[in-house]
């Protein structure tokens, strides 16, 4: 990963599940002990969620606006690209996800949302503040490093990577006030060369910036538009096309599970049994044997 030193400030904690990495991402899932954390220059935009815990956090330093800070479950803190974070002191055990975003992809939304100059929007700092969207996407982004990996799991983090960036600039940075630009439109033609580019390589794995290319928009725009008018988002109309396509494979009795798991794009058995029993409420081998009744 370019945009990230690893070696940040919660490298200290804990992890409880697998972090997960992409060009635009990086997700972990982590408990942090009482104790200090490190002064830290941030290198990238890092967003943390607590889930469990609660103390307050005193913080060094003369300046006001590092004054003490309750966390408690479900609040949220921002940290921008350069901010210069103090050492902070932890009283009590708590677990968080915490959230880091390349600073290309705040920039990219700023420019696409808000036609702003991307070296001039700068997300804002904020602590302990309590915001739904942000607890939503945290949410469902623990919930993929909680599970083993899948196949579609960057279509799924690519589109909470675009949601997550527009979000920030429109609530958070110093452009927020600023009128978006008139929202684009996701036309006939454009829907069909994305229906049709789904329909040639639903079995290989596709990013939600291609998909976005394809329609000329940009994937948080992009992502709005194709669920209203699918009602699907990108990754859940992918998902359905393979276990459809798994089926007829099934149906036709031919193939062997692992061969069908890989020819449908799920990458392994395992990624397949759970998947497919997500969508139709049997396991693979359940459906073949009831459609053989």
């Amino acid at each position: 990963m370019t945009f990230l030193v690893h070696n940040h400030r919660y490298a200290g904690g804990n992890e409880l599940h697998r972090s997960l990495e992409t060009p635009n991402m990086l997700i972990e899932h982590r408990t942090l002990n009482p104790g200090v954390l490190p002064a830290v220059s941030c290198t990238c935009t890092a967003i943390s969620v607590t889930l469990a815990g609660r103390y307050l956090v005193p913080r060094k330093g003369d300046d006001a606006a590092r004054s003490a800070v309750t966390v408690q479950p479900g609040f949220a803190s921002i940290m921008p690209l350069g901010f210069e974070e103090a050492e902070v002191e932890i009283g009590a055990r708590v677990e968080n996800v915490h959230i880091f975003l390349a600073p290309s992809v705040t920039g990219h939304s700023a420019l696409h949302d808000y036609d702003a100059d991307p070296a001039k929007a700068e997300v804002v700092r904020y602590k302990g503040m309590s915001d739904p969207l942000l607890r939503e996407i945290a949410s469902s982004l623990l919930g993929v490093v909680s599970r083993p990996p899948e196949a579609s799991d960057k279509l799924f983090v690519d589109g909470a990577s675009a949601m997550l960036a527009a979000h920030l600039v429109s609530k958070y940075s110093n452009i927020a006030q600023r009128r978006a630009s008139p929202s684009p439109t996701l036309s006939y033609d454009k829907l069909n060369r994305v229906l049709d580019l789904i329909d040639d390589r639903w079995a290989e794995e596709i990013g939600l910036d291609e998909l976005a290319a394809e329609a000329c928009l940009s994937p948080f725009h992009f992502a709005r538009l194709f669920q209203k008018a699918t009602g699907l988002s990108p990754h859940r109309y992918v998902t359905e096309r393979r276990v459809r396509e798994a089926k007829a494979k099934l149906a036709e009795g031919r193939l062997s599970l692992v061969e069908i798991a890989l020819e449908s794009g799920f990458g392994s058995q395992g990624n397949f049994n759970r998947t497919f029993r997500k969508h139709t409420g049997l396991t693979p081998g359940q459906f073949r044997i009831k459609q053989r009744s």
